[in-house]
């Protein structure tokens, strides 16, 4: 079964489910019956070495825990009941605490999925409607063996009933996760440049980090692109997920892959760091943009304030109504130390435009670019086409960030403008009307592991430049104040005697790049112009900002005059033929 025919057999439950459940609600049904049957089918094979053991074991009087766990083989839980869902269709009458006794048969880590989804609450409501049994039916018998639909495909088939359900709720499904697309390309750009990890038969290990992990999609894609170039490779997935759904669904899919669900942590990761003290090679995050942070100001600026950086958020706070640069900054404090040619990280994060340029100097956007590009950790920016994502048409950003550049990438900062590398969706989910295609994504990741300028039909696509280039020093002009006769007003007291006075209507400022001398800037740009002028230098401000379009801006030449009126008179021409029509 594919995966288009599988999520539409998953979601034809919401037939049945029609007239007692509202639409929004269909998901809290059809998520957690499609996670119990996908469980279900992983630990089939395994079922009578399971029972057969723990009845040796408990016969033994010994805890049969550990025994079990090597019974199921790469999954990291079992379950101890001799049913599963399509025995319980035997017992009609009692479906409903056979399904309680069988879920409560599942190991601890197995058991909180379901906790986590609220499932009792659904099971007492369907069993009300009298549906549990047909909807019980309905999963029963579908296949959702790894063998039958692989972990890839299952993940599609969650984002992709997540999508829906989100649409029927008005809810925003981009929080929840990422085009596989844009994912397959941070994959490929945070693990490029690493010949080590890439190498077949190379055994490291290595751990990769989501902090925004949503239904796990970004790690899992990461786990799978290690495994077909370095099978020999251990990769450890870590991540944090506030939506109870989603984080269910992510410590399911987890647990199905082998992966200690102890690393999967519910919370929200900017006020509950669910790793504190750990420290990770790799890190992928899609955050929520746009996004105030208010419910988690208070402890935020705690932390900023107690902390400075010694916390996560020691270089500034961005404004309450966008926290996509606290998971910047959160990454960055994440980030595994570099010590001589050992250790270090690289992570990709997907923001929108905002922060590259909002905020002036001194502000926290600006003290954030201040601190990331001064301390060297900026690789690559790369631009996306536009309505890439389900629930935004916006233009957004991939980040490329690193404490272990190569030689040849030290004190630079490669931009890509990767806007018009797409291919039309054959049917628009949401708002994504665009994709990535193979093509697009292998010349995105050449541009960037070559490290060079380069154009496409006359247009750049790649820029580099230094990491100063993006500075500024913000200087405040005085001009000063005059009395009625046009005398310079001069201060009677204190350090101010004596001094001319500054009249704030005519104050200005002026931005001058890092690179400039600012006194010859101010005798070249300003003096000519205002000879009273002045420099208020403990003003004085260093600030940064990106501007990416303008870097990227190619321009064109306005029609001639000539070509545009003989355009307006043809079109008068058809329009005076249409009214002569009509009148006649």
């Amino acid at each position: 079964m594919n995966q288009s025919s599988l999520s539409s057999f998953i979601w034809s439950v919401a037939d049945l489910l029609r007239g007692d459940y509202k639409p929004h609600e269909y998901g809290s049904v059809i998520l957690p019956f499609t996670v119990l049957r996908r469980m279900d089918c992983v630990l089939a094979p395994t079922k009578d070495k399971v029972l057969a053991e723990l009845k040796k074991k408990t016969d033994a009087g010994i805890n049969p825990d550990p025994f079990l766990r090597r019974k199921v083989g790469a999954a990291k839980f079992y379950n101890t009941s001799p049913m599963d869902l399509p025995k319980l269709l035997g017992d009609q009458d009692n479906i409903r605490g056979n399904l309680y006794s069988y879920i409560q048969d599942f190991s601890p880590e197995a058991r909180d999925i379901f906790e986590r989804f609220d499932f009792h609450a659904q099971v007492e409501r369907l069993a009300k409607s009298n549906l549990l049994y047909l909807v019980t039916e309905k999963f029963a018998n579908i296949d959702l063996h790894p063998d039958r639909v692989d972990n890839a495909q299952m993940g599609h088939v969650f984002e992709e009933l997540i999508r829906k359900f989100a649409e029927l709720s008005n809810e925003t499904a981009g929080e929840h996760f990422t085009p596989r697309e844009v994912i397959r390309l941070m994959v490929n750009l945070i693990f490029i440049e690493d010949d080590d990890v890439l190498s077949p038969g190379n055994a490291v290990v290595r751990t990769i980090y989501d902090p925004t992990a949503g239904t796990g999609g970004m790690l899992s894609v990461a786990a799978e692109h290690l495994m077909q170039h370095n099978p020999a490779a251990r990769l450890t997935l870590f991540g944090q997920e506030l939506n109870d759904e989603s984080y269910a669904i992510c410590k399911a899919d987890m647990l199905i892959r082998g992966q200690d669900v102890g690393n999967i942590v519910p919370g929200n990761t900017l006020s509950e760091d669910g790793f504190a003290r750990r420290r990770f090679d790799y890190m992928l995050s899609n955050p929520p943009f746009g996004v105030e942070w208010k419910k988690v100001e208070k402890v935020v600026r705690k932390e900023h304030e107690d902390k400075g950086f010694d916390g996560r958020f020691g270089p500034g706070l961005p404004r309450v109504s966008d926290g996509s640069m606290l998971f910047l900054l959160h990454l960055v404090s994440k980030m595994s130390p570099r010590v001589g040619d050992e250790g270090g990280s690289r992570f990709g994060i997907v923001l929108n435009g905002s922060p590259l340029f909002t905020g002036g100097a001194g502000s926290g956007e600006s003290e954030i670019r201040r601190y990331l590009l001064e301390n060297d950790l900026v690789e690559a920016i790369i631009g996306l086409p536009t309505d890439m994502f389900y629930n935004t048409g916006i233009s957004t950003y991939v980040w490329i960030v690193s404490n272990k550049k190569p030689a040849a990438r030290r004190g630079k900062l490669q931009l890509i403008d990767a806007s018009g590398f797409w291919q039309k969706m054959r049917k628009s989910l949401g708002s994504k009307r665009k994709e990535l295609g193979d093509d697009h994504i292998a010349t995105i990741t050449r541009l960037f592991g070559e490290f060079v300028e380069a154009e496409q039909d006359g247009k750049p696509i790649s820029r580099i430049f230094r990491n100063e280039d993006f500075g500024y020093t913000t200087i405040t002009v005085e001009r000063p104040q005059r009395d009625e006769a046009g005398n310079i007003v001069l201060g009677q007291k204190g350090k101010q005697k004596g001094k001319p006075q500054p009249d704030s209507s005519l104050r200005d400022t002026e931005n001058v790049s890092l690179g400039q001398d600012i006194s010859e800037y101010f005798r070249r740009e300003v003096l000519p112009h205002a000879a009273d002028a002045w420099i208020d230098e403990d003003k004085n401000k260093v600030g940064y900002e990106i501007p990416f379009n303008r870097h990227f801006y190619v321009f064109e030449p306005p029609r001639r005059l000539e070509e545009i009126d003989a355009e307006l008179k043809q079109v008068s021409v058809r329009i005076m033929k249409m009214l002569e029509e009509l009148a006649e």
